[in-house]
C-alpha cells in the first residue's frame, strides 16, 4: 500500500467513528424500564407489627392510620389481619389518606362495628363555596386493593360518615353484616369494581344519608340478606348505578326487600339513574323485588294529593326471576324504558299511587329458553292502581299467566296507552276497571293459541275514556258508557 492510499484509508476510518458518534448521539435511546413502585415510605403496615398480624393487628394498624399524616397511604402487604374492633380514620387528623392493599391483603373483622370507620369533617354540599379549607385536607379519602371479611355477627364492612369525593374501588367484602355503610352527610361518593357479596344485612347502605353525588359503576353486589343497594330515609340525589350485576339480594325468612330499593319513608329521595344493569333474582323470598320505589305520602305537596318525590330513569336493564321486576308505589316521574323483563312470578310492573309514570319501549316476555317446571307459575303481569298522568308506550308484552289480565289499569284517570303489543295472554289482554279521562288507541292485542278463550279488551266501569282504532284479535267486552269507541278492527280470528 503507497503512503498516499494509507494515508486516505485512515481518513475514512477516522470519518467513519466521527459519524457514528455523532449518529449515536442524535437517535433516539431506548427508554429505561422503571422498577416497580415500592411500597410507600413509612407506609406499611408490617412496619407497625413486630409479632406479625396473625394474632390481633389492630393496634399495630390504627398506629399506621394514625401515622398516616406522614406519608398519605397505609399500604397492606399480602397476608390475613385479624382485628377486634374498628379501625378509626379520622380524617382531621391524618389528612389525604390511601389505604390500599395488593389484592392479597385480608382483613378479619373479629368484633363488631365496621372494620374501617372513615370520619370526616365536611359539613357543606357538593358546592365550592360549602367546602371549608380543612376539608380539603381531607379530601378524596380512598380504599382500595383489600378484602374485608367478618367474623363476628355485628361486623360490618366499611362505614363512612362526612366525607368528601370518597373513593372505594376494587374492594371485596364478605360474611358481614353491612358491606358499604353510608351515614350522616357525604357528598361526590364513587364506589367502583367492589365485589360486595354474602352478607347478612344490606350490600350497599344509604342509611338516612344527606348525599348529593353518587356514582356505584362495574360492581357485583349479590347474596346480601337485606338488599343489595339500599337507599332509605335521608335526603339522597343524583344516585347513578350502572354497569353492574346486582343478584339475590333478599333473605328468604327476612322481611320484603329490593335488589335496588329506594325508600323515602322518614326523608326525600330522587334523582336516580338505574342503567345497563343485569339485575335478577330470588323468586323464593315473599315480596322480593328487582328495583322497589317508595316515596311516603308525607312528602306530598301541603294540602294537596300532589305526590313530588321521584325522578327515576331505568334503562338498558336485565330484569328477571323475582316476585316483581320492578314495584312503584307514591312515586313521580319515573321513566322506564329499553329494559328486557322476565320471569316474574307476580308482576313484570307494579304501580300504585303513583303520577307521571312513562313506561316505554321494553320486552316483557315469557322466553322458551326459560320455560322450565317451575315458570309456568309465573305471570308477567302490569298492573297500575290508583295512578294518575301515566303513559304506557310502544312495549311489547306476551304469554302472561294465571293473572287476570296482561295489563290491569285501576282507578286510574289521565292514562294514555298506545301502540302496545299484547300476544297470547290468558283471560284479558287489556282490563280496564273504573278508569277516567283516559286513551286506548292503536295496540295490538291478539290471541292465536289454539283453543284460545281469552277477551283482548274488558272494562268494568269507568266513563269519559277513548277507545279507538286497536287491532282486537279476541272479542272485547265495553261497559256503557265507558266513553267513545270507534274505528276499532276486528280482524280475522
Amino acid at each position: 500500500m503507497t503512503r498516499s492510499t494509507l494515508a486516505l484509508a485512515t481518513a475514512t476510518i477516522a470519518g467513519l467513528v466521527v459519524l457514528t458518534a455523532l449518529t449515536a448521539r442524535t437517535q433516539p435511546q431506548p427508554q429505561q424500564l422503571s422498577a416497580p413502585s415500592a411500597p410507600p415510605s413509612g407506609g406499611n403496615v408490617r412496619d407497625f407489627l413486630p409479632g406479625g398480624p396473625e394474632v390481633d393487628a389492630t393496634e399495630g394498624i390504627q398506629k399506621a392510620v394514625n401515622a398516616a399524616a406522614d406519608h398519605g397511604v397505609v399500604y397492606f402487604p399480602q397476608g390475613t389481619y385479624r382485628i377486634r374492633r374498628p379501625i378509626v380514620v379520622d380524617l382531621a387528623k391524618t389528612g389525604f389518606i390511601t389505604l390500599r392493599g395488593d389484592g392479597g391483603a385480608r382483613i378479619l373483622m373479629q368484633g363488631e362495628g365496621p372494620a374501617f370507620r372513615i370520619v370526616g369533617g365536611h359539613t357543606g354540599t357538593a358546592a365550592p363555596r360549602t367546602v371549608k379549607p380543612d376539608v380539603w385536607q381531607q379530601r378524596m379519602p380512598m380504599v382500595e386493593g383489600l378484602e374485608i371479611v367478618g367474623d363476628h355477627a355485628q361486623a360490618n364492612g366499611i362505614e363512612v360518615t362526612g366525607t368528601m369525593q370518597l373513593i372505594i374501588t376494587r374492594v371485596l367484602i364478605r360474611q358481614c353484616q353491612h358491606g358499604i355503610h353510608l351515614t350522616n352527610r357525604n357528598r361526590n361518593v364513587i364506589i367502583s369494581d367492589c365485589h360486595i357479596y354474602e352478607n347478612r344485612g344490606i350490600g350497599l347502605f344509604l342509611d338516612a344519608v344527606n348525599l348529593h353525588q353518587i356514582n356505584v359503576t362495574g360492581c357485583h353486589i349479590s347474596y346480601c340478606d337485606g338488599g343489595g343497594i339500599v337507599c332509605r330515609a335521608g335526603q339522597v340525589r343524583n344516585l347513578h348505578i350502572t354497569g353492574c350485576d346486582i343478584e339475590s339480594n333478599h333473605g328468604a325468612q327476612g322481611p320484603p326487600t329490593a335488589n335496588v330499593l329506594i325508600d323515602s319513608t322518614g326523608g326525600s329521595n330522587a334523582e336516580v339513574a338505574i342503567t345497563g344493569c343485569t339485575i335478577q333474582h330470588t323468586r323464593l323470598a315473599p315480596g322480593s323485588a328487582n328495583i322497589r320505589v317508595k316515596g311516603p305520602s308525607a312528602n306530598k305537596v301541603k294540602d294537596t294529593d300532589e305526590l313530588r318525590d321521584g325522578h327515576i330513569t331505568i334503562t338498558g336493564n336485565i330484569l328477571s326471576d323475582v316476585m316483581v321486576n320492578v314495584h312503584l308505589d307514591q312515586a313521580r316521574g319515573v321513566v322506564m324504558t329499553g329494559n328486557t323483563c322476565w320471569t316474574a312470578y307476580e308482576h313484570n310492573v307494579l304501580v300504585e299511587n303513583s303520577t307521571a309514570i312513562t313506561i316505554g319501549p321494553n320486552n316483557f316476555d315469557r322466553n322458551p329458553r326459560y320455560a322450565g317446571e317451575e315458570t309456568p307459575a309465573t305471570t308477567n303481569a302490569i298492573h297500575f292502581r290508583n295512578c294518575t298522568d301515566c303513559t304506557l308506550t310502544g312495549f311489547t308484552i306476551t304469554r302472561t299467566r294465571a293473572a287476570p289480565a296482561a295489563i290491569t289499569l285501576e282507578r286510574c284517570d289521565r292514562i294514555n296507552v298506545g301502540h302496545l303489543t299484547i300476544l297470547d295472554c290468558d283471560n284479558v289482554g287489556l282490563l280496564l276497571k273504573d278508569v277516567t279521562h283516559s286513551r286506548i288507541s292503536g295496540c295490538l292485542i291478539r290471541d292465536d293459541r289454539p283453543q284460545a278463550r281469552s277477551l283482548s279488551l274488558k272494562t268494568v266501569g269507568g266513563r269519559a275514556n277513548m277507545i279507538v282504532e286497536n287491532y282486537l284479535g279476541r272479542p272485547a267486552e265495553i261497559s256503557p258508557g265507558f266513553g267513545l269507541v270507534e274505528r276499532n278492527y276486528e280482524g280475522e280470528k
